[in-house]
């Protein structure tokens, strides 16, 4: 059974159509990826399945049940870790879990065990009575899943839980995520890395101004949009786009450097080193970024 299922989803504000009846569901079990550049409508989609924004119009079920008729249980069998930093600066470590295990009425001793069995997963335990304010950015980020996952929730939702991290911290959560996963966690996740979201996502769409642009598996997409590797060409002269032109190719210019879409890159490359003597190209896999600045851009968001 999908354990979220949205049709036609619209929420507008004023002339903005943030999002503009958007379909999607998500499988018992995955991560399902949310991507859209700055304005595409993430959010205010993530605040509507939560019950934080109430939508225009649509259909929201969240384990089958309508989200209008049972916020309240629905809320009690998610776990949610936000952008922003909301813990609370007067309390440890520890009494933040236990504190918010209290909004779900979950028995404080039943609270403390929970409590240590995330401090222990999110490698916690040694700052367990420090204090909120002492905390570096990973930590809290650490512990802001760690509270998320306090009523042991059927879905997750994680909006862009990454962002600022050091690659220490980034590849930890990563691999707590994997984890999560791998133990029959659904999880439903925003993100602007797109390495993030190939990892871990089993499928994904990509928004922009509150549409869908694509869904499916990561590699996938990245294989039917760009195909399996990328030529990159600096300082290209027309000798090179000619021979490019002339060889039929799906190339993306940009003015002072060029991206080559290939399903089979070396041939290619072979005969631009040693026909047309090209330097300054470098051949490599195609990945999800690539698929995302196709379809989304490369100019800058408000």
């Amino acid at each position: 059974m999908d354990i979220l299922r949205v049709e036609k989803l619209r929420k507008g504000f004023g002339a903005l159509k943030a999002v503009d009846g958007i379909s999607f569901s998500v499988r018992r079990g995955e991560c399902f990826g949310l991507l859209g550049p700055n304005g595409a409508g993430k959010t205010t989609a993530i605040r509507m399945l939560y019950g934080y924004t109430p939508r225009d119009g649509g259909v929201l079920e969240v384990f089958g049940l309508d989200i209008d008729r049972s916020l309240r249980e629905i809320k009690a069998r998610i776990g949610l870790c936000q952008q922003e930093d909301s813990l609370d600066p007067d309390l440890s470590v520890r009494d933040n879990l236990i504190g918010f295990a209290r909004y779900f009425s979950i028995p404080k001793a039943e609270a403390a065990r929970r409590a240590d069995e995330l401090l222990h997963f999110f490698a916690l335990e040694g700052r367990a009575g420090a204090r909120i304010l002492t905390l570096s950015g990973g930590l809290k980020r650490r512990l802001m899943l760690a509270r998320a996952l306090v009523n042991q929730p059927d879905l997750l939702i994680l909006d862009e839980p990454t962002t600022g991290l050091d690659p220490q911290s980034r590849q930890l959560l990563w691999d707590k995520l994997a984890e999560l996963r791998a133990q029959g966690l659904s999880i439903l996740l925003t993100t602007h890395y797109m390495e993030e979201a190939a990892r871990l996502c089993d499928r994904l769409l990509i928004i922009d101004q509150g549409r869908i642009l694509v869904e499916g598996a990561p590699s996938q997409l990245v294989r039917e949009q760009v195909g399996r590797s990328v030529l990159e060409i600096a300082a290209p002269n027309e000798q090179v786009r000619k021979f490019l032109r002339s060889e039929g190719c799906r190339v993306e210019d940009l003015g002072r450097r060029l991206l080559v879409h290939l399903d089979d890159g070396d041939e290619l490359f072979l005969k631009l080193s040693r026909e047309v003597r090209c330097e300054g190209c470098t051949l490599r896999p195609a990945t999800l970024e690539d698929l995302f600045l196709k379809l989304t851009g490369r100019e800058l968001r408000e």
